[in-house]
């Protein structure tokens, strides 16, 4: 199944960038989402020069001196499977532990970023892999896209499970949109 999102953020890309490699947004926008956050990674694959003087704060709602060049977000979270179908909870549990990574790409001259996104469940056979974008959306907004596959190889019950999980994952964005204009704001 084909999944598309569109987050929109009231700030430019390079503030958007330094919000989603910030640990601390990430674990707050995963409790927002309803899950226990277990684990958050942030790796920067190479730091660009950062353009904030010493005494320059960072921009609201932005970790102070983290302009990244290329970086990695790895969280992993646990949540309850009651928003899965009942006949499909015998495969998994009462409760279920997602893995996301987002690798994202250095900005290029207009902050614009692309990457990649996994997420997967543990112990079921549910995976979406596909690609992300950061792009400045009007004057003062910044809009983040999800294109990916999602699948399930659950058989005879794939189709409601690839349904449910696209739910949980458009919920847990819209939680994510929900901190992001509060940090920001």
């Amino acid at each position: 199944m084909h999944l598309s999102e569109m987050l929109v953020l009231p700030t430019d890309p390079r503030t958007a960038a330094r919000l989603l490699a910030d640990p601390d947004y990430v674990r707050e926008k995963v409790v927002a989402s309803g899950a226990t956050c277990e684990q958050v990674d942030v790796t920067h694959d190479d730091m660009a020069p950062d353009d904030t003087a010493p005494d320059e704060a960072a921009p609201h709602g932005a970790a102070p001196h983290a302009a990244p060049g290329a970086f990695t977000v790895t969280s992993r979270r646990l949540l309850p499977t009651e928003q899965i179908p009942p006949q499909v909870r015998a495969f998994v549990g009462d409760r279920i532990e997602v893995r996301q990574v987002e690798a994202w790409e250095a900005p290029d001259d207009e902050d614009a970023r692309v990457g990649t996104v996994v997420v997967e469940v543990s112990g079921a056979p549910v995976r979406l892999a596909g690609r992300v974008t950061l792009v400045a959306h009007g004057p003062a907004a910044t809009a983040i896209r999800y294109e990916g596959e999602l699948r399930a190889g659950v058989p005879l019950f794939g189709a409601a499970v690839e349904e449910a999980t696209a739910g949980a994952i458009r919920a847990a964005l819209a939680a994510e949109a929900q901190v992001a204009q509060r940090r920001l704001a």
